[in-house]
C-alpha cells in the first residue's frame, strides 16, 4: 500500500485528469451506487469506506441518502484532508483514520466498538494479495451487522484470465481510449498497474465471500471493456 500512497501523493494531477475525463467510469459507477443506497437503505445506515481516497465521488453517491455515520480509512493524509472537505456536504457523523486497510480493519474488529450496515471498498482491494484480500473480507464480516452489505468496486479479471493477460488488456485499453493521457503519463500508469494491481476474478471473490458469511451476491455494474465491476455481497443472502 505504500507504493499506492506514493502514487496518489506524487501524481495528484494525473489522478484528477483520469477522474475528470471519466476514464474509469466513476460517473456511471457512483450514479448506480447512489440509486442503490437510496432504494435499498431507506432507514439510517452507517458506512465504512475502506481506501476512501478523497471521497469526491463517494460524496456524490451519498447525497439525499439516509446515511447517519461515515467512517473513511486511507493511507494518504493528503487524500483524507480533501475527503473531510468533500464530505462536509453530507449531514452525518464522520470519522477519518489514516492507516492501511489491513491494519485499520484489524484494529476495528479488536476494539469491538463499531458495527456497520455497509462496508464499501472502491479500487483498493486489488492492491492486496489474495491472502490479504481474504483476511480483510473475513474481518469485514465481523464488522457488518447481521443483514449488512459489502460493496466492492474494483477491476475484475475474466474467468480463467491470468493477471499478466488482464494487465496487458487493460493497458491496451488505456493506450487506445484515454485520449488525453500523454506518453509520460501513460508510463506512470503502466508502472503503477504493473507493480501494484492484483485483480481477482468474480468467481474467486464469490468463493471467498461465501466462506465468510456472504451467501449471495449480485453485480450492479460492468463496464463496456469488461474490466470493472460493482459487486454487492449480502450477509443474509437477501438483495432487498
Amino acid at each position: 500500500m505504500n507504493a499506492d500512497n506514493q502514487f496518489f501523493n506524487e501524481q495528484w494531477q494525473l489522478y484528477q485528469k483520469v477522474l475528470n475525463n471519466n476514464y474509469m467510469g466513476h460517473k456511471e459507477i457512483y450514479s448506480i451506487l447512489h440509486d442503490f443506497l437510496i432504494n435499498h437503505l431507506q432507514t439510517p445506515f452507517s458506512l465504512l469506506d475502506l481506501g476512501c481516497g478523497d471521497a469526491s465521488f463517494t460524496t456524490k453517491s451519498l447525497f439525499n441518502t439516509s446515511i447517519s455515520a461515515y467512517k473513511g480509512i486511507d493511507l494518504s493524509a493528503a487524500a483524507l484532508e480533501i475527503a473531510q472537505r468533500n464530505l462536509e456536504a453530507i449531514p452525518c457523523k464522520k470519522t477519518f483514520i489514516q492507516d492501511d486497510i489491513s491494519t485499520a480493519i484489524n484494529q476495528l474488529v479488536n476494539q469491538k466498538d463499531d458495527k456497520f450496515d455497509v462496508v464499501m471498498t472502491s479500487f483498493a482491494l486489488h492492491h492486496l494479495s489474495l491472502e490479504e484480500k481474504e483476511s480483510v473480507i473475513s474481518q469485514i464480516s465481523h464488522l457488518l451487522e447481521s443483514n449488512g452489505i459489502l460493496i466492492i468496486v474494483d477491476v475484475i479479471r475474466l474467468a480463467e484470465e491470468e493477471r499478466e493477460n488482464f494487465i496487458k488488456r487493460y493497458l491496451n485499453h488505456v493506450r487506445k481510449d484515454w485520449y488525453l493521457i500523454s506518453s509520460q503519463e501513460y508510463s506512470m500508469i503502466e508502472n503503477h498497474i504493473s507493480t501494484c494491481d492484483f485483480p481477482e476474478t468474480q468467481n474467486t471473490l464469490s468463493e471467498i465471500t461465501r466462506k465468510h458469511n456472504f451467501p449471495k451476491f449480485e453485480c450492479l455494474y460492468q463496464d463496456d471493456f469488461v474490466t470493472t465491476q460493482v459487486l454487492c455481497f449480502y450477509k443474509t443472502g437477501l438483495s432487498s
